[in-house]
């Protein structure tokens, strides 16, 4: 049986398994969104960053790309996942039933925010969200760097995000200004 990943943010530019193909998809009842800090890869417990997660919300929809795994690599692409997306538990792993863009339907493995996790921060305004990630540096690098790959990969795609958008010129703005 096929193992299908939805790919929101990261797993967008990075699935970090053998991908056999990459469709466009919709999850329903769910949005990105800013609303996880961020301890580890773009972050650290001192100065935690920010990174995009699952926010359940019944009348939304977020757009991404569903990724079924090469054939013969399910159970290894699941080791891997859980390692990396279940490092602090904020987010918990569910099967969800995703649309894709030509009329398919099939059940994904998707990460959501566990909003009742220490790393929830749904809410932040955008200048506070860009304000975090213009500074915080983490295991993986700078926290700017993580939006600025998702959003590119999401305009490359085709797939709208204007809060992504505006993030990503008003951290550039921040940065730009922190070097003058």
């Amino acid at each position: 049986m096929a193992l299908w990943v939805f790919g929101y943010g990261s797993l967008l530019w990075n699935p970090g398994f053998p991908v056999a193909e990459s469709v466009h998809a919709t999850l329903p009842g769910y949005r990105r969104s800013f609303c996880m800090r961020s301890i580890h890869h773009r972050g650290t417990p001192e100065a935690p960053g920010l990174v995009l997660a699952l926010d359940e919300e019944h009348a939304a929809a977020c757009d991404g790309l569903a990724l079924r795994a090469q054939p013969g690599t399910e159970e290894a692409t699941l080791a891997y996942l859980r390692e990396r997306e279940l490092v602090s538990a904020a987010y918990y792993e569910a099967r969800l039933p995703l649309t894709l863009q030509d009329g398919r339907e099939v059940e994904a493995v998707t990460y959501i925010i566990d909003p009742d996790h220490v790393q929830y921060c749904g809410g932040l305004d955008l200048e506070e969200q860009a304000r975090i990630i213009a500074q915080a540096i983490g295991g993986r690098g700078p926290n700017s760097e993580y939006l600025y790959n998702t959003a590119s990969h999401l305009e490359h795609l085709g797939i709208p995000d204007a809060e992504l958008h505006w993030l990503a010129d008003r951290v550039r703005g921040l940065t730009d200004n922190s070097l003058a």
